[in-house]
């Protein structure tokens, strides 16, 4: 689990292709500290586990699936790349509790400036849209941020300058292409109330006519 508060901009400084897979070493300092193989690491938002790692930097395999559905299939050498550790149990939750597994990928439509803040209208696909709710939690690239706008096509959020400074999105443009984790509680209320209509159907069906026709009176 991880906590949406990025602590680290990471540098990718080579990418090996497999038939479809990618292994990449990634420049970095804060989060190795500690760190140790196998432990986890969110990369623009996508929990990876570090397979090696050395002097500045650590190394990750990225299967086929984790290349269909992320925006990670995109890097390319000096990309540059938001990086958290695993949430530890005695941390502060700065953010709100992000897993890495990403539900889909949207695009940024456009960006305006207010102040000292910029707007980013996010487009996605409804199957994303439908958990997006108004003052709800989003990671966009594994950043938690606060949905300020939503509607059937887009969702926008406010970035403030110390977000810009110390993420991806203060270099991202219209156009370019963000992982999206939007918030468990949406998916396991959606779950629990399919559950619930299952559970109401079938008890629709049984009537006293039912059980007289089957031999139960």
């Amino acid at each position: 689990m991880f906590t949406g508060i990025v602590e680290e901009l990471g540098k990718v400084r080579s990418i090996s292709y497999g038939t479809k897979s990618i292994k990449i070493v990634i420049g970095s300092s804060k989060v190795i500290e500690g760190t140790k193989i196998g432990d986890s690491i969110a990369v623009n938002g996508v929990c990876l586990t570090v397979t090696e790692m050395g002097n500045g930097f650590f190394v990750a395999d990225v299967m086929p699936e984790t290349l269909r559905k992320t925006s990670l299939k995109d890097l390319e050498v000096s990309s540059f790349v938001n990086l958290e550790r695993a949430l530890k149990l005695s941390d502060r939750l700065g953010g709100h509790l992000v897993s890495g597994h990403i539900d889909g990928t949207g695009v940024i439509s456009e960006k305006a400036e207010e102040d000292n803040a910029v707007w980013y209208s996010i487009k996605a696909h409804e199957e994303i849209l439908k958990y997006i709710i108004l003052k709800g939690s989003v990671a966009i690239d594994g950043t938690s941020l606060t949905v300020a706008y939503v509607d059937h096509d887009i969702f926008k959020v406010s970035l403030i300058p110390h977000t810009r400074q110390v993420t991806t999105l203060g270099i991202k443009k219209a156009g370019d292409t963000v992982n999206i984790e939007v918030d468990q509680i949406a998916k396991y209320v959606e779950k629990l109330t399919m559950f619930n209509s299952k559970d109401s159907e079938n008890k629709s069906r049984l009537s006293m006519d039912f059980l007289r026709d089957n031999g139960f009176l």
